[in-house]
């Protein structure tokens, strides 16, 4: 990693505030999370300009590139620097040609903002909205509710710039039985999703042999991302859109979300998006996500 500053980034920093509670006034300091532009750089060409957390950006750069499908693999990535400025960062890729002249042929030009997947997209067309089915080699179906409350219940406690700040998302790697293996944390949902995934890639490690659990609702582009990747089963807090179902159906992933210590709602029984089920099984889901959901959210629900 290359930086022109000797600038070090925690992922928060301090700001002086005042606290009124009850009518008294408090002039204290509180942690708030970093939120940096990050320039991603492809062959010497600017492609995209996300609103990230300044860490963890070699991984997030790798797995940018692998769910927008810039490369296939991330052997295709041949080089990878990090300029680190006093606000703002540059990552710069050097990628195979054959994916360098498909990416420019794409036009696609983003101007990222936190939590948004499709800023600059020219037309609906290039949403690429259709995924290959995913190859199951490993048994995602038989992730047991067990594991899933066993995530659940661990990911608060390695989400530590969710207790300094109480404004970040987090992406977990969990093994079959729900232990956690690895949590990156970013102000953008999908930009922890892609810092998990270039930390799994840069470590070879196998996808399908375990799930992501995030700290968020799940959208169509976490859906999308992690379908593009061959993960088969995506677990979220909170709850998922309607295209999120539609993509992971399509996808033949497994999609539960409103995930807590004592259970989930499952969106997915690899059956086509569409017609959906009339009416008990609608009225089942809804009334499971509302208790789900219930009026003791999870802590550390961000909730978008």
């Amino acid at each position: 990693m290359s930086c022109d500053l000797p600038t070090e980034h925690t992922g928060s920093v301090s700001r002086p505030i005042v606290r009124r509670r009850r009518g008294v006034s408090t002039v204290v300091t509180d942690r708030v999370v970093e939120e940096f532009p990050i320039a991603l750089v492809f062959n010497g060409i600017s492609h995209a300009v996300m609103m990230a957390t300044p860490l963890d950006l070699e991984a997030f750069a790798v797995g940018f590139a692998l769910t927008e499908g810039i490369v296939e693999r991330a052997a295709d990535i041949y080089d990878l620097e990090v300029f680190m400025h006093a606000d703002s960062a540059e990552v710069q890729l050097t990628i195979a040609q054959p994916a360098f002249l498909q990416l420019k042929g794409k036009r696609r030009a983003l101007a990222g903002r936190t939590g948004c997947g499709v800023c600059g997209i020219e037309s609906i067309e290039l949403l690429d909205l259709q995924p290959q089915k995913i190859a199951r080699r490993k048994g995602a179906a038989d992730v047991s509710p067990s594991a899933i409350e066993s995530a659940a219940r661990e990911l608060p406690g390695r989400q530590i710039l969710m207790r300094e700040t109480g404004g970040i998302h987090a992406a977990a790697w969990c093994k079959p039985d729900g232990s956690i293996v690895e949590v990156f944390e970013d102000v953008g949902r999908h930009n922890a999703l892609d810092k998990l995934i270039g930390g799994l890639a840069r470590r070879r490690e196998d996808m399908q042999d375990g799930f992501v659990f995030l700290s968020s609702r799940a959208s169509y582009e976490l859906v999308r991302k992690a379908a593009r990747m061959n993960i088969a089963l995506l677990a979220t807090i909170s709850a998922p859109t309607s295209l999120a179902i539609d993509i992971a159906q399509r996808a033949g992933m497994r999609l539960l979300s409103f995930c807590r210590q004592d259970g989930f709602v499952e969106y997915t029984a690899n059956d086509p998006p569409h017609p959906v089920r009339q009416p008990a099984s609608t009225a089942t889901v809804s009334t499971d996500a509302a208790q789900a959901n219930g009026p003791n959210p999870a802590p550390f629900d961000n909730g978008f």
